[in-house]
């Protein structure tokens, strides 16, 4: 079952995996986390840590820091290139994004019980027509979606582990963020928390490069917009 929420680009698909798909994401995930550990990103100029613990999987990984938002092929604490995203995600791309190209990042985002994400686009990719694609695993939050301009009207509504979430169209741009994380509505994590895995497409594809859609292309490795 799909459901459309607003806007035509904003598809949720409730229970998209069920505990036992969930089950083997995590297991893939394990393995991701033990070659590119979570780490805490920094907001830019002021430094100031972010709730979220973070990590990569993909040819390119998502930094934050003093030195603004980019995407970079390796991991910014051990060096080594971020792991290839598992084959169960791919595939769940293939199934929802509606886009023929594959994705070149997968930022993994763990929320403890008092972590939340503020208001923001993701817009540091070159190519706007690629959707984003998340898929919530353990515990449950309250998801805020707006418009593409901030101060714009939001909605609110609750995922819950093995959602998927597809922002793309005229919502690939839309404000979003997470008020609050439910603590103890999934066993799925045994410590606990919300995992959020968020598939994008980074860089213009090759048949992509003559559309005037997305930011400029020097802009992936060096944006500092959020």
């Amino acid at each position: 079952m799909t459901l459309q929420i607003g806007s035509s680009g904003l598809r949720l698909y409730p229970e998209y995996f069920d505990r036992q798909a969930q089950g083997a994401v995590l297991a893939a995930l394990r393995g991701v986390l033990e070659a590119a550990p979570l780490f805490t990103q920094r907001m830019p100029k002021s430094g100031r840590p972010m709730s979220v613990g973070m990590s990569n999987c993909g040819p390119l990984g998502w930094i934050s820091d003093e030195r603004g938002y980019r995407y970079e092929p390796a991991h910014p604490q051990t060096g080594r290139p971020w792991p290839a995203i598992p084959d169960i995600l791919l595939r769940l791309w293939s199934e929802v994004a509606q886009y023929r190209h594959p994705p070149e990042a997968c930022l993994i985002n763990y929320y403890d019980p008092n972590a939340k994400m503020g208001l923001h686009q993701d817009r540091d990719e070159a190519d706007f027509s690629a959707p984003v694609v998340s898929l919530s695993l353990g515990d449950s939050c309250l998801f805020r979606v707006g418009g593409i301009k901030r101060g714009e009207a939001t909605r609110s509504f609750r995922l819950n582990s093995g959602d998927v979430l597809v922002l793309g169209g005229d919502a690939r741009l839309a404000f979003h963020g997470v008020d609050r994380i439910y603590s103890n509505t999934s066993t799925l994590l045994s410590e606990g928390g919300r995992i959020n895995l968020t598939m994008r497409r980074v860089t213009r594809a090759p048949s992509e490069l003559g559309s005037n859609l997305g930011a400029p292309e020097s802009a992936v490795l060096g944006s500092s917009n959020r």
